[in-house]
């Protein structure tokens, strides 16, 4: 699916100042109310950019962001299941796909989410960003701990953040490249 967003959405939805300056240098010949691919934000702005420009899409892009979200969530379910039995995390993350693919309602969704109770609820709502986070966070932790001394502390974090980050990036590419249905 191709989501694009204009300078004019981005303004409207209170883009950071600095980071729409960068954009608009990087992209200093498209006018405000020209398409701009959320691919080329990711190229020139980064992953939390372009995650953030699915706030301000020209094209209606819940069921995309939905999936995306449930996906980043899914990355950190082994983390949760090490130290957890409770399935409610993957049930929360089911329930999501299953609304963004109209296969439940909202009312079933809401009930899912209140049988799933917050922290699992959470797990299927959260931002990219916390979903990477907390992945990587997690692993670095357990890395470190394993390993002596703050160099392979920083080893361990940097290598669970760079992951987690590549995993984020191949999946929001795998959501917005172009198909033969486009």
């Amino acid at each position: 699916m191709t989501l694009t967003t204009t300078f004019n959405l981005i303004r409207k939805a209170n883009a950071c100042a600095g980071r729409y300056k960068f954009l608009r240098y990087a992209l200093h010949a498209v006018t405000d109310d020209e398409p701009i691919n959320l691919l080329t934000i990711l190229e020139t702005n980064g992953l939390d950019d372009a995650i953030w420009a699915l706030s301000a899409t020209a094209e209606n892009c819940d069921t995309v962001a939905r999936l995306m979200a449930a996906d980043f969530a899914e990355q950190v379910l082994p983390i949760w299941q090490k130290y957890s039995e409770d399935t409610r995390p993957e049930l929360a993350i089911k329930a999501a796909r299953d609304f963004a693919n109209g296969l439940i309602t909202a009312e079933q969704r809401a009930a899912a989410g209140a049988a799933a109770g917050d922290a699992a609820w959470a797990a299927a709502g959260a931002a990219a960003r916390d979903a990477a986070w907390a992945a990587a966070r997690d692993a670095a932790w357990a890395a470190a701990r394993a390993a002596a001394g703050d160099a392979a502390w920083d080893a361990a974090w940097d290598a669970a953040w760079a992951a987690a980050r590549a995993k984020q990036r191949e999946i929001f590419i795998s959501y917005l490249q172009p198909s033969n249905n486009d």
